[in-house]
């Protein structure tokens, strides 16, 4: 997993409440558990016609948002089904971090374990942000974990919570399976010993 630090860039304006998982990854392309190739499809009802077009309405089809790597939402962002394709699709398209006022339990905790960065801030922030958002390239959003910061355009600061141990793991890349790995000798004694104590546990 990529390690997360500060991220400074494009973020988008999604001034939208109860966001769902259908809505960001739609059910009829859950069809792989391969986590790579689901950003095409990231919040697909949205961002195209019936015809396959795209929709030149909707926020990630405008420049300069086709870049975003920070999204901005509005209350229970990630709320319906606890599909982890959810996160996959936002990391796959590039985004790295969501902020929102709250997050839905299981997508807030999908996102920790996938590198997605959910950063919760007082609705009052968030249209501060959605604001700045709309200015476009320029009006550029900095998040930086190490402090728990989100940095304005005009360098104003809003400081947000974050789980200790989620934050160290963000902070160094490690998912769930890097995490044991870290314990990989504590892991070799502790086999070791039981095979020689147990030695019908050997292979032959």
């Amino acid at each position: 997993m990529k390690a997360f630090t500060t991220l400074t860039g494009i973020a988008a304006p999604l001034p939208m409440a109860n966001v769902d998982t259908d809505k960001i990854i739609p059910a009829r392309f859950l069809k792989s558990i391969s986590r790579a190739g689901f950003g095409k499809h990231l919040f697909a009802n949205l961002r195209f016609r019936e015809d396959g077009s795209e929709n030149p309405d909707f926020v990630l089809n405008q420049e300069p948002y086709r870049r975003a790597e920070i999204l901005i939402a509005y209350e229970n962002f990630g709320c319906g089904s606890s599909r982890e394709h959810a996160p996959w699709a936002l990391l796959d398209f590039g985004i790295r971090c969501v902020i929102a006022p709250d997050f839905a339990d299981i997508f807030n905790n999908n996102c920790y374990k996938n590198g997605v960065l959910p950063v919760r801030l007082p609705r009052e922030v968030c249209e501060l942000l959605v604001e700045d958002a709309k200015l476009g390239g320029n009006a550029r959003v900095t998040v930086d974990l190490e402090r728990q910061v989100v940095i304005r355009p005009n360098g104003e600061e809003h400081s947000f919570p974050v789980d200790a141990l989620r934050k160290h793991l963000l902070l160094n890349g490690l998912d769930d399976i890097g995490q044991t790995l870290q314990h990989g000798t504590q892991i070799d004694s502790y086999e070791a010993k039981q095979k020689s104590a147990q030695p019908w546990l050997a292979p032959a």
